[in-house]
């Protein structure tokens, strides 16, 4: 490829940027494409027309068309964990899911597309794996971020039920300062369920911040 085709000078031309940087924009552009239309709308064709490349350089990267819905839903995933706060660095309750109503209105596409999948599989048993890997890996970040703060299991699969509603509502209607007042109350609820739990939990619930 010459320098000026690289650099996009020529019109009809085709752009391909370094592997990592191509393959997440590919992902990205599967995501949109299967908001805007639905699973069933993810070809090669509409991924690479969405992205601006040839529908030979997606065959290239994932191979089939499951692979790519596979790798798309990890991606999803991966980001939805790394960038909600559900696992908080501090350590501390106040802090747990502190930005998960931003981080859902600033990108609502990686969660619209995950719903997609959970719906489709009721209708074709063979996604049913990919739903089960996507609970998997939400179940255990929710349990990761708990852990270090004394909650039961049963009230980690609560907490688990209850992020995933309060997300399912603020894509299908927006209203993020309802969520932020949503998950104020869970961290209120997990402190008192800690403090009740706890031996300890008298004396470490008063020295709690605030959650309210």
């Amino acid at each position: 490829m010459t320098a000026q085709a690289e650099r996009g000078g020529d019109a009809g031309q085709e752009v391909r940027p370094g592997y990592g940087e191509g393959r997440g924009a590919l992902l990205e552009a599967a995501v949109r494409v299967v908001v805007r239309g639905g699973l069933r709308k993810l070809t090669y064709r509409a991924v690479a027309a969405e992205a601006g490349v040839t529908h030979g350089l997606v065959a290239h990267h994932f191979g089939s068309r499951d692979t790519l819905l596979a790798e798309a839903l990890r991606w999803c995933v991966a980001r939805s964990v790394e960038t909600s706060s559900l696992v908080p660095a501090s350590g501390r309750l106040e802090d747990f899911a502190a930005t998960l109503a931003d981080f859902v209105a600033a990108d609502p596409d990686l969660q619209l597309f995950q719903y997609e999948l959970k719906l489709e599989s009721s209708r074709r048993p063979e996604l049913r794996h990919l739903v089960d890997l996507l609970y998997d890996a939400y179940r255990d970040a929710v349990r990761e971020a708990l852990a270090c703060l004394d909650v039961s299991q049963e009230m980690t699969d609560i907490v688990f039920a209850a992020l995933d509603g309060l997300v399912f509502h603020q894509v299908t209607s927006g209203a993020p300062d309802r969520i932020d007042e949503s998950v104020a109350a869970l961290r209120r609820l997990l402190a008192a369920h800690r403090a009740q739990a706890s031996p300890r939990g008298v004396g470490r619930a008063s020295n709690d911040p605030k959650l309210s």
